[in-house]
This record gives structure tokens, C-alpha cells and sequence, in this order.
């Protein structure tokens, strides 16, 4: 039954491609987002137990990973159906709308949903082999995703996306073939495909050679690294976050990077195993304290508030990859932490859609008084910095300080005040756009000064510039108001059900909270 998590979105992408209806592509959409969910959902009380030989197999650290993808694809899903209804009605009367009502929004839902697809093989998958061919699939299905508008920014995005990405791809692949070796048997040194199943390299971790385990674990690191946004490999993300539709930069930060992750993990996993974890937790350590600091750089001064989202995402890869390496609280902590990311990131990149869509803008000093002209978004903004940003009473708030916690209990007092003054300055720099935006007079760029017309729904049957306080859909704030709500209850209250997966996640990497 695992393999319907896959399948389930699969054929919806294929009927999707071939229906020329509007609304029965967003219908298609809708019911496989909400069915994947309740795949999800009978996979967290059920169990499956693996198939294929164990090529298929879902653990509590997969399943963590796959709820939040589930989630967070439903919450986008809503918010599309929304957002492609409008763009439909937006453009009704010219030629680019007929072809965007019959064409290019069947070719969006397919490839979200093949993108759905992509992700949740990376989640269910069991062999090494098959997560590599999964992470591949997810650039392939995203990549028309990042050039939907259209725009020369835009396919200059899509490609270096695809350039990035695929170079760390190919290192990637290597790094399983120097696995394939450490995992070798016999005296004729024969690999067998089953070598390479997470459960067959975890029962047999001490038989591996360490010194290929070791390089293999390196560059696995790089390759996946790369997708996952870790500096210095990170240069694709900020121009594919900023450039992409909001709701597909949502999926990008908050599902995607974790697939990423979540590969290694795996890998991470089997070199604590093998005894091997003091060398595999070092370096996730030094490209987590890596990403802080570039992230920290490179938001002071950030005038796009999308790119700041987007860089804000390369210093959350960094304090997961930091927790994960520093273990003991630490680890829980990532493992909550990944939670409360996707859904605050999300969120934010949800309403920045909003913020584009009435300001006609990504230029933050153009924009003020978001208060006034979004009486929901505005609010929201403020709200998903703070959520974003670690501060109390949200969840970021709990699993940072259990990340800082985690530093101090293992002695690494100077990583523990790096992270502190990196977390500061970003902050900051976060907070002085942030609050610039919200408050002030109401005011928007003026069409002339737009960078973003192309790209602009509809709210409301108001002009977008004008100054006056607008009334908006209720497809456009739903989703950002239940992942708001999501965030603030994992600061105030953890169910036991999802405290248990998280402790049993952590665990099934070889860390022990």
C-alpha cells in the first residue's frame, strides 16, 4: 500500500495533462491533494510495512517528512485553486488567456502533482539507489514550475536551477557508487542491489569499509547539499525562490529542501552505525554554522523581500544540519524544528504571494502600511516574521532554544555563540524590512514601477495600487491563517502522538534526544 502515496498523484498529473477544462485540472488537483492527505494519514496509524524487497519502506523519520509535505501541499493546493481561477478571469478577454485557460494551467497542475509524486518517493523510499532517482525526479517535475511566468528572470532561474542542481546530482551519484564499494561482499567484492537498502547497509554498518563510507558520505553531502540550499552550494535557491509563483516557492522551501535533508539523514544514519558519526556530525556542523553565516551576510541589506525569504530558508537548512550534528536535545530539536520551518516558510511565501499580488512589487522600500491595505495579510506578515524569526510563543521558538540547549550540553560553547550572534543579525535585517512594510501609510508601487505585473491575482476588483484598504479572498488568506495556527500551537502545546514520531525520528538517525 505504500506505493499508492506515489501512484495516487501520479495518475492525477497524467489525467490533469490531458484535460483542456479550467476547473477540472483545480478540481483534479484539489481531490488529489486531499486524498494524499488521507493516504498520509492512514500511513501514520497503520504502519505499512515495507515492499518490494525493502526498496519501499516508510520509518518514523520518512513518515515525519511526509506528513509535512502532505500538509503542506494540501494548504497549497487550496490556495492555487484560488489563484488559477483568478488568473483565468484576470485575462479572460486576450489571447494569452485563452492560452492559459487552455493549455498552461493543465501543464501547472500535472507538474505540481508529478512534483508531489517525486517528493513522497523520496519519503517512502528504502533503497539509496531509488531515493537518488526520486531527488533527480523532483528537479525534472519543478523546473517548468520555476518558469511559469514566463519572464527572462524566470528562465534564467529554471536554468541555473536545472545546471545546479544536476551537477549536484551527478556528485551525488558518485557518492553511491563509492557507497556501492564500502558496501562490497565477499572476496570477489560483488554489490548486489539489496546492498544498497537503508536496512541492508544499517544490519551490516560494521562490515562497510570505513575509508569509502567516509568519502562516499562526502560526496553524498555535496550533492544533496546542493539541493538542500547548504552554503556555499546554496546559489541556485535565492534566484528559484524569488523568481517562482509564491505557492511553488512555498512547496520549494518548505517540502522540497527537506527530501534533500531527509537523504542525509539516511546516509547519516548509516555512518553513525558503521561508528563512523563523530566524522559525518563534524561536517554537518561546519556546513551548518557555513550556512548561518552566509545566510546572515547576505540578508543585511536585502531590499526583495522573496529573496530574503529565500535566504532566510539557506539559514534554516543550516540550524537543522547544525542540530542534527550536534545530537543529544539538539536532534529533537531539528526534528521539530523541520516542522515548524515548513509550515512558517510556507506560510510567509503564501502571503508574499498576497503582498505581490496588491503592491505589484518585490521592492520592499515601495511598500508600506501593509496593515491598512491588507487588513488580513498584513497582520499575517508581521506574525510569520516573528514565527520565522524564533521568537516566542511559536514553535521556532522551542526547537532553536532546544538546538541552543543542545550546543551547550555537548560543550560547544563557541558554536552555541556563533549561532546566537548569527540568529541576531538575522533578525535584524529581517525585522527592518518586516516592520517597514507592515506599518507606515498605506501605499504601493505604481504600475510603471512594477517588476512583478506579470505576475499579479487578482484580490479584489479594486485596483491594486490605490491606496485603499482591501477586501481579500478567502482562498488567498485560508491556507496562511491554518499554518499560522499550526506554528503557534507547536509553541504553546506538542500532541504526544507527534512528540513520540519526533523522538522516534531522531532516533532512526542515530541521534538520541
Amino acid at each position: 500500500m505504500i506505493a499508492a502515496l506515489v501512484l495516487v498523484p501520479t495518475l492525477a498529473a497524467l489525467v490533469s495533462f490531458a484535460l483542456r477544462r479550467p476547473w477540472a485540472a483545480r478540481a483534479v488537483l484539489l481531490a488529489a491533494a486531499i486524498a494524499h492527505t488521507g493516504l498520509t494519514a492512514w500511513a501514520c496509524v497503520v504502519g505499512p510495512a515495507p515492499s518490494m524487497e525493502g526498496w519501499l519502506a516508510l520509518d518514523a523519520t520518512g513518515l515525519v517528512f511526509l506528513s509535512l509535505i502532505s500538509v503542506l501541499f494540501l494548504a497549497c493546493a487550496v490556495y492555487t485553486v484560488g489563484y488559477l481561477r483568478h488568473q483565468v478571469s484576470q485575462m479572460a478577454d486576450t489571447q494569452e488567456g485563452f492560452l492559459f485557460s487552455h493549455g498552461r494551467q493543465a501543464t501547472f497542475v500535472g507538474c505540481l502533482l508529478l512534483f508531489l509524486a517525486a517528493m513522497t518517493l523520496v519519503t517512502v523510499a528504502g533503497h539509496l539507489g531509488l531515493i537518488w532517482v526520486a531527488i533527480e525526479a523532483t528537479t525534472l517535475a519543478s523546473a517548468p514550475l520555476i518558469y511559469f511566468h514566463r519572464h527572462h528572470r524566470s528562465l534564467e532561474a529554471t536554468w541555473k536551477y536545472l545546471l545546479i542542481c544536476s551537477v549536484g546530482i551527478a556528485v551525488a551519484m558518485l557518492g553511491n557508487f563509492f557507497l556501492a564499494v564500502a558496501a562490497a561482499r565477499g572476496d570477489s567484492a560483488q554489490v548486489h542491489t539489496s546492498h544498497l537498502t537503508l536496512s541492508s547497509l544499517l544490519n551490516s554498518a560494521g562490515q562497510l569499509d570505513k575509508t569509502w563510507l567516509k568519502a562516499a558520505f562526502i560526496l553524498l553531502l555535496v550533492g544533496y547539499g546542493t539541493k538542500m540550499g547548504l552554503a556555499p552550494m546554496h546559489t541556485w535557491l535565492p534566484d528559484a525562490h524569488s523568481e517562482a509563483p509564491s505557492v511553488v516557492s512555498a512547496l520549494l522551501s518548505g517540502a522540497l529542501l527537506n527530501c534533500a535533508l531527509l537523504a542525509i539523514l539516511r546516509v547519516h544514519s548509516v555512518l553513525v552505525a558503521a561508528g563512523e558519526g563523530a566524522f559525518s556530525s563534524q561536517l554537518l556542523v561546519i556546513l551548518g554554522l557555513t550556512s548561518l553565516a552566509v545566510a546572515a551576510v547576505f540578508m543585511v541589506g536585502q531590499m526583495d523581500f522573496k529573496r530574503m525569504l529565500a535566504y532566510s530558508s539557506v539559514e534554516h537548512m543550516g540550524i537543522l544540519a547544525l542540530g542534527v550534528g550536534i545530537g543529544g536535545a539538539a536532534g529533537y530539536g531539528a526534528m521539530l524544528h523541520a516542522v515548524n520551518h515548513s509550515m512558517a516558510k510556507g506560510m510567509l511565501f503564501l502571503l508574499a504571494g498576497n503582498v505581490l499580488a496588491a503592491c505589484r512589487t518585490k521592492h520592499s522600500p515601495q511598500i508600506t502600511g501593509l496593515v491598512s491595505l491588507l487588513p488580513v495579510t498584513g497582520p499575517l506578515w508581521l506574525v510569520g516574521f516573528l514565527a520565522i524569526a524564533g521568537s516566542p510563543p511559536f514553535g521556532t521558538f522551542m526547537s532553536e532554544f532546544m538546538i541552543l540547549r543542545g550546543a551547550l550540553d555537548s560543550g560547544r560553547g563557541w558554536v552555541a555563540a556563533f549561532y546566537l550572534v548569527a540568529l541576531g543579525v538575522i533578525f535584524v535585517a529581517m525585522g527592518r524590512v518586516v516592520l517597514a512594510m507592515t506599518y507606515g501609510r498605506a501605499g504601493a508601487a505604481t504600475p510603471s514601477e512594477s517588476e512583478a505585473v506579470s505576475v499579479a491575482i487578482a484580490l479584489s476588483a479594486e485596483a491594486p495600487t490605490a491606496p485603499k484598504r482591501i477586501r481579500e479572498q478567502l482562498w488567498s488568506i485560508a491556507s496562511p491563517l491554518a499554518l499560522a495556527a499550526c506554528v503557534l500551537m507547536l509553541g504553546l502545546w506538542q500532541p504526544p502522538p507527534l512528540q513520540n514520531l519526533l523522538r522516534a525520528a531522531a532516533q532512526a538517525v542515530g541521534v538520541r534526544p
